[in-house]
Formats: structure tokens, sequence, C-alpha cells
């Protein structure tokens, strides 16, 4: 179930290439695509290789991301920053982004604001997951208040407000409820270490352990040590 990179360079090569191939395939068959990135190191590298995809008609994609912490632009822990800086840039500057926090006045504000937004781009053609070393997905946090709410098969909500004091750094977060993470027609999980790769394989009860053992979307993790 898990595919092993000898490095995260092969790591990144083998996630980009599969992000390409799903965004041209739904451009060939639909016209548009829509791509749901993800923060944190291991995609930084795949950004970069995504904007030099001058193959991709990258005026048809839609951007999203799987969740952001509820922090200005210009703030080190933005997703945000971080995609329209590594991905948005190059070829890829013509694609239109959509984000999924933004100014409000509280987090639950702020999600009720991207939630229209954020669900047109639905279904997602390809989706970039991390997972934490307590085994979150997107900022489905263990611990969280509204973690319930946000794992809840049945829910209909797909942005989440989440309040600060839970995750690392411990700040209040926008995030994609599980419905919604489940709307993609391929997700890429990218995972590094020993740690990781242990949580993954063992145990049951935790978001990842939920994403891993539905059989709606279609999941691939992709390891390197």
């Amino acid at each position: 179930m898990i595919e092993t990179y000898a490095t995260s360079a092969d790591l990144a090569q083998a996630a980009a290439q599969a992000v390409i191939a799903a965004l041209k395939s739904a451009l060939a068959e639909r016209g548009a695509a829509s791509l749901v990135g993800t923060g944190g190191r291991s995609p930084a590298p795949v950004y970069d290789l995504l904007a030099q995809a001058r193959d991709v008609d990258w005026a048809r994609v839609g951007v999203t991301l799987s969740d952001d912490r509820f922090v200005p632009i210009s703030s080190p822990d933005s997703n945000e920053r971080l995609v329209r800086e590594r991905l948005l840039t190059d070829a890829a500057a013509k694609a239109v982004f959509t984000p999924i926090s933004t100014a409000a006045e509280n987090v639950e504000a702020a999600a009720e604001k991207v939630e229209v937004g954020v669900r047109a781009l639905a279904p997602y053609d390809v989706m970039l997951l991390g997972m934490g070393e307590d085994g979150h997905v997107a900022s489905l946090i263990p611990g969280s208040p509204v973690l319930d709410l946000g794992m809840d098969p049945a829910g209909t909500r797909f942005c989440l407000g989440i309040p600060a004091g839970v995750g690392s750094p411990p700040i209040a977060r926008v995030t994609m409820t599980m419905p919604a993470l489940l709307q993609a027609r391929l997700i890429l999980v990218l995972i590094s270490g020993e740690k990781k790769k242990h949580i993954v394989e063992g145990g049951s009860g935790l978001p990842v352990h939920a994403l891993l053992d539905q059989a709606k979307a279609p999941v691939r993790i992709l390891w390197t040590p």
C-alpha cells in the first residue's frame, strides 16, 4: 500500500508526475481541472516542479487548499503563502486560486465565507495531503473540540473552523471536512520518516486511518525514509 522512494526528490518527482497526469486527463475530458494543495515541507518541491509544467493549461485549473491557518497571507504559517510562492509562479501563475482561509471576525466566520468557493471546485481531480505525527490529515486533528463534526461521514459542511489550542502551531485553522476530502478523484498522501510509516501501517481510529479505510476516493501513499 505504501510506495517507497529513495529520496525526497524522487518522491516529489513521482507526486508531480501524478498530479500533472490527473490534471491533463481532467482537462482533456471535461475542459477544466481542480487541484487541492497542502502545507508543510513535503509539497514544496512538488510545487516547484508543477510550476514549470508548461504542458498543463493552467488557466483552466482551479487551485485550493485542504486547510490553512487563520493568519494573514504574510505570515510564515500561511499555507496560501507557500502555494503562492512555490506553485502559482512561472507556467502555473495562470491557475485560479480559491482560498480556504480569509480575513473574518473569527475562524468559524472565515470557514463560512470560503465554503461556497471551495465547494464549487468539487469534485477535485487531485489532492495533495500530508500527515502529522498525531495521525491528522488536513486540520482534522485528534483532540480538536470539533473533530467529530469534521469527521462525520453524513456531514454536509465542506469547510470547518478549528479553534486555537490544537495542532503545531496551536493556532486557529480552517479545514476541509472528511466528506469534502473524499470528493477527490485521487488523493496523494506525502509522508517521510519511520514514525509516520508506522502510524499509517498500524492501529486505527486516527483521521488518517479513516481516510485509508474508505472506498470512495482512491488514495496513494508516497513515502521516503
